[in-house]
């Protein structure tokens, strides 16, 4: 593979360098912040070999790549200025997107660029403790030795945040170690641990332990951000440079020890508190949840929304259950994933099974999720129940992480102590578990049978024909935009890039739903079809912003009939894709249902779209 080249036809293809405004990568995906994502050629990078698959999510354009993200970054990074600083920080703009998608992007690109490290660290850690339980001297020169290599990084986390922070929020990053570096200096620590009371020009300082802690450092390098780009411009360029960090320092550092530290390790204390009193509640509930939604909750990048909790648990706590529920999902993905190789004919899935195994014992199920798993549904959905089950019995151990890390079969050492040897045999379970199911239930590939029924379709019977519900452009289902409904996760169905804002009933039938955003509508066709049209991408964002409704859950509709308007264009310009989806949900009670639509082609709504054989 020649990541240079494939480096150079994903810049190219997501706009180029000055449409990208920032660029990280974790263990998988290179995460773009893109200043317009309609200037980027969806198709072509998801089609280019080596690119696993595409994701829009947290304000994140998201290309996965799989275990070579790292080679591809650096080509990248290696033809661009991305990664260097600027001359003179600029406010970053938000990225688009409800408060949830903010909250998210923050967050991933924050902990992305720490997380290699902190595995790392994480193993070392592990494998200490395991020397330990074998009767390692903890007061000899090499112990010591490694285990400051181990817990460096934890005990400095306050300052290694800082730095990925100040690059997230587009400030200067030294000075951001040095705010967070105020909050571990010895003196403080000891003058804390003697329970010294002290003042700030007369105003008490309330001092708490900082060392290892995620929250404070982040949000005082944010208000650092804040300032440094309130003053910067009104400092004369001869002694910017030196009043700046001086200005910032002297203000946010007080500021810091009076305020935002307490204010949120008061938030940290709360957010440990919150997080004890549900797992309390029923460790064996919190564990199946946890085990049956965390690879959903991975499609969509919204984990990341977790890690804060998890690091907050170690902080707090020394210990994190969280993380160790989550396991078991993993494991279950990919005991499907090699459950495919079983199942399948085509020899390039089964290459791709054997290497989403592998990767998937080291933690990364990417590959093994969007490549086959959700690619052919049935085994996605065993991998959920799977790694439900494998997350209760977690739960019921008390299982938990001793430092954060990322799960693999690496790190199982992290998790010694309390409920290890249930954590262990939870894991494999949930993967044999897994393993098992996907060879019982299949995986639907395409049979040899089912193409002689495409090739002949005279043979079957049309039951019912879904009408194009709008004018435009055609595409295949598989193709859009969106890992769920292009999988076919939803049903079988057709695509449509929007030419204007009207929305027409394409069956005879009744509304059996409506999204109050009105984004989204459910059609129970006469003749049985249960039908979603949904209107754009992650447009649940503008709640409703755009979109009228013309009819009602329980009205009875005709063809033709009025359902929806939207102002197209103008979400268009917002960044978001408009392309409307029409899947037949109930797709498993037809024999086929085929896409009679000229991709590619302008067409009117009303045309022949898609045949319902039975």
């Amino acid at each position: 593979m020649d990541y240079n080249k494939l480096g150079k036809d994903i810049l190219d293809n997501v706009g180029g360098e000055e449409n990208v405004k920032s660029l990280i990568h974790c263990a998988t995906r290179l995460r773009f912040v893109l200043k317009d994502e309609s200037k980027a050629n969806d198709q072509v990078i998801s089609d280019m070999d080596g690119v696993i698959t595409l994701v829009k999510s947290g304000g994140q354009y998201q290309v996965v790549i799989g275990n070579s993200v790292g080679k591809v970054y650096d080509a990248i990074m290696s033809i661009t200025n991305l990664g260097k600083e600027e001359a003179s920080a600029t406010k970053e703009e938000g990225s688009k997107g409800n408060l949830l998608n903010r909250f998210i992007d923050i967050i991933s690109g924050v902990f992305s660029p720490i997380l290699g490290v902190m595995a790392g660290a994480a193993v070392l850690k592990g494998a200490l403790a395991i020397w330990s339980a074998m009767g390692a001297d903890p007061k000899s020169g090499t112990y010591i030795i490694l285990y400051a290599a181990a817990d460096s990084l934890f005990y400095f986390l306050p300052m290694i945040l800082a730095a990925s922070a100040a690059k997230k929020f587009k400030t200067n990053v030294y000075v951001a170690m040095a705010l967070a570096g105020a909050l571990i200096y010895p003196s403080i620590m000891q003058t804390f641990a003697a329970g010294t009371k002290i003042t700030f020009l007369g105003i008490p300082v309330i001092l708490a332990q900082y060392s290892s802690t995620v929250i404070p450092a982040i949000v005082a390098v944010y208000f650092l951000a804040k300032l440094e780009h309130l003053i910067q411009d009104r400092i004369h360029e001869s002694v910017r440079n030196i009043l700046t960090p001086f200005i910032c320092l002297v203000i946010m550092v007080p500021l810091t020890f009076l305020v935002v530290g307490p204010v949120t390790t008061y938030l940290s204390d709360l957010l440990a508190q919150g997080y004890s009193i549900i797992y309390n509640f029923s460790p064996i509930l919190s564990g199946l949840l946890l085990g049956s939604l965390w690879q959903v909750l991975v499609i969509f990048g919204l984990h990341w929304g977790m890690v804060p909790i998890m690091m907050n648990n170690i902080s707090k706590f020394g210990r994190d259950t969280l993380a160790a529920m989550t396991v078991p999902a993993i494991g279950a993905q990919t005991g499907a994933a090699l459950a495919v190789f079983f199942k399948t004919n085509d020899k390039k899935v089964k290459s791709l099974s054997v290497s989403a195994f592998v990767t998937g014992l080291f933690g990364i199920t990417e590959p093994a999720i969007y490549g086959l798993t959700l690619k052919y549904k049935k085994p996605f959905i065993v991998g959920i129940i799977s790694g439900g089950i494998g997350g209760a019995i977690v739960g019921a151990s008390g299982a938990a992480a001793n430092a954060f890390n990322m799960p693999s079969i690496l790190t199982f050492p992290v998790y010694m102590g309390k409920g290890f040897i249930w954590f262990i045999g939870a894991y494999f379970l949930s993967m044999i578990l897994a393993f098992v199911g996907t060879l019982i239930v299949g995986i639907d590939e395409p049979s040899d049978k089912k193409k002689d029924v495409e090739t002949s379709n005279d043979k079957l019977i049309e039951n019912e024909i879904v009408q194009l519900p709008i004018s435009g452009e055609t595409i295949a289902l598989n193709k859009v935009d969106d890992a769920t409904f292009a999988s076919g996760a939803l049903g079988k169905g057709m695509a449509i890039i929007p030419e204007d804002d009207t929305l027409y009933s394409p069956v005879n039938g009744t509304v059996s739903m409506i999204f109050p955003t009105k984004h989204a509508i459910g059609i129970n066709s006469d003749n049985g079809a249960e039908i979603l049209i949904h209107i754009g991408i992650d447009t649940v964002q503008l709640e409703g912003e755009g979109f009228k409704g013309f009819v009602e859950v329980g009205d009875k509709i005709k063809t033709g009939d009025k359902l929806i308007t939207f102002k197209n264009k103008k979400i268009r310009e917002q960044g978001y894709d408009t392309t409307v989806m029409v899947v037949v949900t109930n797709s498993d009670n037809y024999l086929d249902i085929l896409d009679q639509t000229n991709e590619g082609t302008e067409q009117k709504y009303g045309e022949k779209g898609l045949s319902l054989m039975i």
